[in-house]
């Protein structure tokens, strides 16, 4: 917690708004999406997915295959306590929608469903996307299928497998996802290996949303990274995610951006 008390802080030093962005394209990105004050009427649907989930008293034994929970102690779990703490913020399913709606991909991967509350926000985005998600806990996949049935989301392809072994399939290189969110995974090695193994399946339009960049000091280490790459256009640090472009057009730039 001390760790990301600092780290938040030093965000808070080096992040600017849109005035001392000089790139049109991010400068567009942050004034027409990141910044859109306007109300969505499916914001309403978002909270009623949530609020379904939150008043859900059941519990479910998850298996976790990736850095583990700072919040809980046991693998049995309430699914209300999911969705109010292991889940994606209210806030940041709007900006996810936004963000969706705003690039319109036909093609949309995700790494780590949970209960859906980010794959509800992606679907609303554009609903005519392609979109699978990757869950690795078979319990936590069965109540974001009952979920998403509820409120006839029903263009997802939820598949239940641990990542790597997804990702490893020769097949892969053949897609071209428009947009990753990666939610699975908080360690170096794994999110390094994830960003190396989905490289081939990049197009110019590609965006890629990296959550808890600043979890630990090792993802903070893998964000580093993943910037210098020379396929890394530009990137944005909204200190919960990091934003990562392909557009050969952009010049080489990052930002850290308060949202």
């Amino acid at each position: 917690m001390l760790f990301q008390i600092k780290s938040y802080l030093k965000f808070l030093w080096h992040s600017k708004n849109e005035h001392a962005v000089h790139s049109p394209f991010v400068f567009n990105l942050i004034t027409k999406c990141f910044y859109d004050t306007k109300s969505k009427l499916e914001y309403q649907v978002l909270k009623e997915y949530r609020n379904s989930l939150l008043e859900n008293k059941n519990t479910i034994e998850v298996t976790d295959f990736g850095a583990g929970s700072k919040v809980f102690k046991s693998n049995t779990r309430q699914i209300s306590q999911i969705a109010k703490t292991a889940g994606i913020s209210p806030k940041r399913a709007e900006l996810l929608f936004r963000i969706t709606n705003y690039f319109q991909p036909k093609s949309i991967l995700e790494l780590g469903t949970s209960l859906g509350l980010a794959t509800s926000a992606l679907t609303l985005g554009n609903t005519k996307a392609k979109i699978t998600t990757l869950e690795g806990c078979p319990e936590t996949a069965h109540q974001c299928q009952l979920q998403l049935q509820k409120y006839n989301i029903n263009t997802v392809d939820l598949v239940i497998t641990e990542f790597r072994s997804y990702l490893n399939n020769s097949q892969l290189k053949t897609e071209n996802y428009q947009l990753i969110y990666f939610d699975g995974n908080h360690s170096k090695k794994a999110t390094l290996d994830y960003f190396e193994l989905l490289l081939p399946t990049i197009c110019n339009e590609t965006l890629w949303i990296f959550d808890d960049i600043h979890w630990s000091p090792e993802m903070e280490e893998a964000w580093e990274i993943i910037k210098k790459h020379p396929k890394v256009t530009v990137t944005i640090d909204t200190f919960q995610w990091g934003l990562v472009f392909f557009r050969s057009e952009q010049p080489k730039e990052h930002f850290v951006i308060r949202t």
